[in-house]
C-alpha cells in the first residue's frame, strides 16, 4: 500500500513539473507540439473521411429541403454563387451535383436514420481527438456512443440555427456585422461543452472551457469557411481538366483542410485550458484515470 502511494505521488509530482515546463512555451509552439505528439495529421485524414461520407450529405438533404426539393435548383448552384465560379470551373461544379428534387426519395425516416447513425463513428472520432488533445483516456464503447450521438446533436442544431441567422443579414445589411456575430454564439456553445461531453472529467475546470468555445469560433465558424471560400476555387482551377473527378477531389482536400482546423481546435483548447485551470485540476483530472482499470480505451 505504501508503495502505491509513493508511486502516485511520484506521478503527481512529474506532471506537475511537466505542467510547468510546457507553461514555459508560447501557446502555439506548445500547441504545436502538441498536435504532432498526438499524431494530429492521421486524426484529421480519418476525420476527413467521416466529414466527407456524413456532413456532406447531410448538407446536400438540408438544401434540398430548404429549397423544397425544386427541380430548378441544385446545390452546386449555391457553391457557385457563395464562391463566385466562373466559366469551367461553374460548369463542372454545376455538373457534380444533381437537382434539389432528385434527393426527395432520400427526405424520409429511413434515409435520414441512416446518415445520422452513420454520424456516430465522426462523434466517436471526434471524441478521440479529444481525448488525445486533452490526455485523457476514452469513454467505454457505449457510454462514448451515447455521448457521441448527443453531440453529434448538438453540432447538426448550432449549425442550423447559425445558418438561420446568417440568413437573416440577407435583409438587414447594415447590421451584418451584428448577425455574424450572432452566428458565432451557438458555435461557442457547442465546441465549449464539447470537452464536456467527449472526455472523461470533461467538467473538471469547466470554467476554463470557454477557451475551447473561443478558438472553436475562431476556426471552425471564420477559419474554415475562410478557407473553403479561398482553397476550393483555387483547387479546381488547377483540376478542372479532370472533369468531375478533379470537383469531387477539391471537396476531399478542402475537407481534410477543415478537419485538419477542428483538430488544431482541439489541441489549442486544451493547451489554454491547461494554462489557465488551476494546476491540480488539470493534474487530478488527467493523472487519476491512470490508476483506473477501467480506463483502458485510448
Amino acid at each position: 500500500m505504501a508503495e502505491r502511494i509513493e508511486h502516485l505521488m511520484d506521478q503527481v509530482a512529474s506532471r506537475a513539473e511537466r505542467l510547468e515546463e510546457s507553461k514555459k512555451l508560447g501557446p502555439l509552439v506548445h500547441g504545436t507540439k502538441r498536435f504532432f505528439e498526438i499524431e494530429g495529421l492521421d486524426l484529421a485524414g480519418l476525420l476527413a473521411l467521416e466529414l466527407f461520407t456524413t456532413i456532406i450529405p447531410l448538407v446536400l438533404l438540408g438544401y434540398s429541403w430548404a429549397s423544397d426539393f425544386n427541380a430548378n435548383l441544385s446545390f452546386g448552384d449555391f457553391l457557385i454563387k457563395w464562391m463566385d465560379l466562373k466559366g469551367s470551373a461553374a460548369s463542372e461544379v454545376q455538373d457534380l451535383f444533381g437537382t434539389s428534387a432528385d434527393l426527395k426519395s432520400t427526405w424520409t425516416f429511413i434515409g435520414l436514420m441512416g446518415f445520422l447513425i452513420w454520424g456516430i463513428p465522426m462523434s466517436s472520432q471526434v471524441a478521440k481527438v479529444y481525448a488525445r488533445a486533452f490526455r485523457r483516456e476514452r469513454w467505454p464503447f457505449w457510454k462514448e456512443v451515447w455521448r457521441g450521438g448527443l453531440w453529434f446533436v448538438l453540432l447538426l442544431s448550432a449549425e442550423a440555427v447559425a445558418v438561420l441567422i446568417r440568413r437573416s443579414t440577407m435583409d438587414f445589411d447594415h447590421t451584418r456585422v451584428l448577425f455574424l456575430l450572432l452566428a458565432a454564439i451557438p458555435s461557442f456553445i457547442l465546441w465549449s461543452v464539447s470537452p464536456l461531453i467527449l472526455i472523461r472529467n470533461g467538467t473538471s475546470g469547466w470554467r476554463h472551457m470557454a477557451w475551447c468555445g473561443l478558438v472553436g469560433v475562431l476556426l471552425d465558424s471564420f477559419g474554415a469557411r475562410i478557407v473553403m471560400k479561398w482553397l476550393f476555387p483555387s483547387l479546381l482551377d488547377g483540376w478542372v481538366s479532370f472533369g468531375p473527378i478533379g470537383a469531387a477531389m477539391a471537396i476531399m482536400t478542402t475537407t481534410t483542410v477543415v478537419a485538419a482546423l477542428w483538430v488544431v481546435s482541439a489541441v489549442l483548447g486544451a493547451v489554454l485550458w491547461e494554462r489557465n485551470a488551476p494546476a491540480e485540476v488539470v493534474i487530478e483530472s488527467q493523472d487519476a484515470l491512470r490508476t483506473d482499470p477501467a480506463a483502458t480505451r485510448t
